[in-house]
């Protein structure tokens, strides 16, 4: 079952805010375009890292991203906000993106998980 949590800030740690977050939709990436620009998390973007942009997902939440086309997994870190297209969930990292096997559609039917 997918549910959409409420999301609170002070006094609670990204992990017990998202605790169960599941969601599925479309991912799509970014990179050689945004390759060292500050994220919005304040860190500079690394096309080749392991991270990820979401709307409302604390910073630093850890979550799995699962390619549902060909059941491919990565697991991510959220340093930025994103993505900014409608209909889209996620926008991973060039290198994510790549784990995924997504490179060469730029997009992919995706389930997200929170790590605990």
């Amino acid at each position: 079952m997918i549910s959409t949590p409420v999301y609170r800030s002070g006094g609670i740690s990204a992990s017990g805010a998202v605790a169960g977050f599941r969601a599925r939709g479309v991912a799509s990436y970014y990179g050689p375009g945004f390759h060292g620009n500050l994220t919005a998390n304040g860190e500079t973007f690394d096309m080749n890292a392991m991270t990820c942009a979401h709307l409302t997902l604390p910073f630093d939440t850890v979550l799995r991203v699962t390619n549902l086309d060909n059941d491919r997994q990565v697991t991510v870190r959220v340093n930025d906000r994103g993505p900014y297209v409608g209909g889209r969930i996620i926008d991973l990292s060039k290198a994510a993106a790549e784990e995924l096997g997504m490179l060469e559609s730029g997009i992919a039917n995706v389930m997200l998980s929170v790590i605990n």
